[in-house]
């Protein structure tokens, strides 16, 4: 076993990889997290292309959870979390199938694993290839974050993280989709879970290549309601329990 892996198993960490029709990269990004650990949770959220197939094709001993109709990110996610408590493990490493991030970036992001911490990933945003709507849509996202928690980020968008799941207290509240992962930060940091984001690369391919399950319309307005329901749960129980948390702290010094 490998220094990263060694490293993983002794602080029980999971990769968790949720998977929706991304055939054509899901493979290799498996076998390049292989290199680093075999505890791989790849959740096929009701994929209708060949990718089962072709991952069973592969014979990567990768742990498959399935999920029928597709549900949508966010419920991938916990169903993956679910599976890595059920196995035991402490931490979950997420990281899409669609071939936008790269595994060797993992040792950056273990060295932030801490017991109460979840680790981020920070993109840049001076990709040539980047979708002209990401830049806005992640500044529109890292606003609203930064008001409901009073931490400002730079990426509240990237899915490339490592998740505490012993902290994982809010699971019940989380919604199915692409704002599941800005909804768990917002948790996090409510009940007092440090966030530390981490410098990562990112790979975009050629539109003509892309492959994208996000739309726009739709998938804004659902950002837009829930930005608005957090705000109004940041005032009635969010913000008290920070401000909650730092008075503990000074009263005890």
């Amino acid at each position: 076993m490998n220094q990263v892996g060694e490293i993983m198993r002794q602080k029980s960490i999971a990769v968790v990889v949720p998977s929706y029709n991304n055939a054509k990269t899901v493979v290799e990004v498996l076998k390049e997290l292989m290199t680093y650990t075999h505890d791989i949770i790849l959740v096929n959220d009701g994929c209708t292309d060949n990718t089962l197939e072709l991952v069973k094709g592969s014979n990567l001993d990768v742990d498959v959870v399935s999920l029928k109709p597709n549900r949508g990110k966010g419920r991938a996610l916990l169903a993956g979390f679910k599976r890595a408590r059920e196995r035991g493990f402490d931490f979950a490493v997420t990281i899409d199938s669609d071939g936008q991030h790269y595994p060797s970036d993992l040792p950056k992001l273990l060295k932030a694993c801490q017991e109460n911490t979840l680790v981020v990933g920070q993109r840049t945003f001076d990709h040539e290839n980047m979708p002209s709507g990401n830049t806005f849509a992640n500044k529109f996202s890292n606003f609203w974050f930064t008001l409901q928690t009073g931490i400002k980020l730079d990426d509240t968008q990237t899915g490339y993280r490592i998740y505490p799941l012993h902290k994982l207290r809010w699971q019940s509240l989380i919604t199915s989709r692409y704002e599941a992962e800005l909804e768990m930060m917002v948790f996090a940091a409510w009940h007092g879970v440090d966030i530390v984001k981490v410098p990562i690369r990112v790979y975009y391919p050629p539109e003509s290549e892309r492959i994208t399950h996000f739309r726009p319309y739709k998938d804004f307005g659902r950002i837009s309601l829930l930005n608005t329901a957090l705000c109004f749960g940041a005032g009635f129980y969010g913000w008290p329990m920070i401000l909650w948390r730092k008075l503990k702290k000074s009263i005890k010094r």
